[in-house]
């Protein structure tokens, strides 16, 4: 976000994205709980829900996450299957949404999307209204695909919790240390950090982007 801070309406678009990605996950969460007689704990409200750290890693890698959903705030009683869609109800949500802007912007501009972390890092062509659409567009398509890695505190490291019938001690371990004592965390803001100028945090985030830039390229 930092990245685009030289041209307001394409930094304006990347906030208001993330913001809207933070609400839209939460939102998610909360009716897949209570759809599925499971977990509603959260609220779709945006300072209940955004993990400052989070936020920092998009501020400062181009991406970032929300408030951690815990593994154990989503009961298992119901059916394994019925818990993973608690935790990729975010996601879906999040990156549909970021879908349905790149549209909106396909249908107004001729300009072609190829690579989301430059669109994260506002390294791409664009004047007022594009580039507002465009910050938008990829700050919640990375916000979506960042929450599958299977790493605490994103919400794919539910959906691999959520695969174990039994976690064993491996899996157990990793989230000791990676969740309890927050290495998940750190690793996450490592990788914003580093290299600067291109974050490591962006290459999974882009590697997955380009299956769904393909449709606006």
């Amino acid at each position: 976000m930092l990245f685009a801070l030289g041209r307001p309406a394409v930094f304006a678009g990347l906030l208001i994205g993330f913001v809207l990605a933070v609400l839209l996950r939460a939102f998610a969460i909360r009716l897949a709980g209570r759809s599925l007689n499971l977990s509603d704990r959260l609220s779709p409200r945006l300072r209940d829900n955004v993990d400052p750290f989070g936020a920092v890693a998009a501020a400062v890698g181009g991406a970032g996450w929300g408030k951690a959903l815990d593994v154990d705030e989503v009961p298992r009683t119901r059916g394994r299957g019925r818990a993973a869609l608690v935790f990729l109800a975010g996601p879906i949500v999040t990156i549909v949404a970021g879908q349905l802007v790149f549209l909106a912007y396909r249908l107004l501009f001729p300009f072609p999307v190829a690579n989301l972390s430059a669109l994260l890092r506002g390294l791409f062509p664009a004047d007022a209204a594009d580039g507002f659409l465009l910050g938008v567009a990829g700050s919640l398509l990375g916000f979506g695909l960042l929450s599958l890695l299977p790493i605490p505190p994103l919400d794919g490291f539910g959906l691999l919790w959520s695969a174990h019938r039994r976690p064993g001690p491996g899996l157990q371990g990793y989230r000791l240390w990676f969740q309890e004592k927050n290495i998940g965390v750190v690793v996450l803001l490592a990788c914003c950090f580093y290299p600067l100028g291109n974050p490591l945090l962006l290459l999974p985030v882009d590697l997955l982007g380009t299956v769904f830039l393909a449709l606006w390229g």
